[in-house]
């Protein structure tokens, strides 16, 4: 029998003062696909890819005015597998 997928919810965090900090989605409150951060004024602070909770990929790191800051390429955990 194969194993049971996960279900996909959508997530959303905030701030003290009601905006958006953090939006994605999570496999069984694990974070799980695209995600994206942002201050308290709306502008964009990260964003990048989780699989099973664990960052993968590129991660996106923006300025105050939203434009790119500098991209970081997540390193596979040791042990880990890495994907071609």
């Amino acid at each position: 029998m194969p194993p049971k997928k996960s279900r996909l919810e959508d997530h959303v965090q905030y701030h003290k003062d009601g905006t958006v900090w953090a939006k994605g989605q999570t496999a069984d409150g694990v974070p799980e696909g695209y995600w994206e951060w942002f201050r308290v004024d709306g502008t964009k602070l990260r964003s990048g890819h989780f699989e099973k909770g664990e960052q993968v990929g590129e991660w996106t790191t923006y300025d105050k005015q939203g434009q790119v800051y500098k991209v970081t390429r997540m390193k596979p955990k040791k042990g880990a597998v890495q994907r071609t």
